[in-house]
């Protein structure tokens, strides 16, 4: 029985200059499970999905993604939102 391997994609999205958000770092193996570490260090949220890992592993690092991930992507970003939302309401209380 062989292991499967982790494979890991990052985004990176600055609305003061960017249209769309940009592939920051993609890897397998040894490299996804260092994608994964330093987003763990770096409080960076993590969503496991592994349909779009692979969408967004045929893209160039620093590519915009396409404009078909862009509504997935979208739904990403709103849920790391709202995370955060609530994160900053219990720190609150």
């Amino acid at each position: 029985m062989t292991e499967k391997r982790n494979k890991a994609a990052a985004l990176k999205y600055v609305a003061e200059t960017d249209y769309a958000p940009r592939v920051s770092a993609t890897g397998k193996g040894m490299i996804a499970d260092e994608i994964i570490k330093k987003a763990k260090e770096n409080n960076v949220p993590i969503i496991e999905d592994a349909s779009l890992v692979e969408l967004l592993a045929e893209i160039n690092i620093n590519e915009v993604i396409p404009e078909e991930l862009y509504k997935v992507v979208a739904e990403v970003f709103a849920f790391i939102y709202r995370a955060d939302q609530n994160m900053e309401k219990r720190d609150e209380n």
